[in-house]
């Protein structure tokens, strides 16, 4: 099965909780991409701190034109999570929204257990899904929004 993404990425998230994804096609993309991923940072460590600061809750906030210059700098996409989505127990949070969780069965080695992120199947943004092995702890309290057989 092949993938759309690029084979070297870095997922990093920041004190407010955004998360930033780089990806490289070669190990030199990836080193020419971290060259700027303090100034990344800072942008959004900029617009956390505005948006805690001054937005009313439940307040949709306009994009950083700042963010935005820099996401195209490096040809990425700047994604804002979901904030109308509040996360039960044990649910993870992707950019998406809040992630599903699902039992798998008979997956390719066996049964398993997964965060999977809501954005549509292909979409080119979607977040690598997030999975519990057997020897983590998490596996034995996982409660699964879905069962696959």
């Amino acid at each position: 099965m092949s993938s759309t993404e690029a084979p070297i990425s870095i997922n990093l998230k920041t004190a407010g909780g955004t998360q930033i994804t780089l990806r490289a096609e070669t190990p030199d993309d990836f080193t020419a991409l971290t060259a700027g991923i303090f100034q990344i940072v800072e942008a959004v460590g900029e617009v956390e701190t505005a948006v805690r600061d001054s937005a009313p809750a439940n307040t949709a906030t306009p994009p950083n034109p700042q963010v935005a210059a820099i996401a195209a700098q490096f040809n990425a996409t700047v994604v804002q999570p979901d904030t109308h989505v509040a996360p039960t127990s044990g649910q993870r949070m992707c950019p998406h929204g809040a992630m599903t969780r699902i039992h798998g069965l008979t997956g390719k080695f066996g049964p398993y257990k997964g965060h999977f992120c809501p954005a549509p199947q292909g979409a080119p943004n979607k977040c690598t899904t997030q999975y519990i092995k057997q020897n983590q702890p998490d596996w034995n309290t996982f409660q699964a929004d879905q069962t696959k057989a």
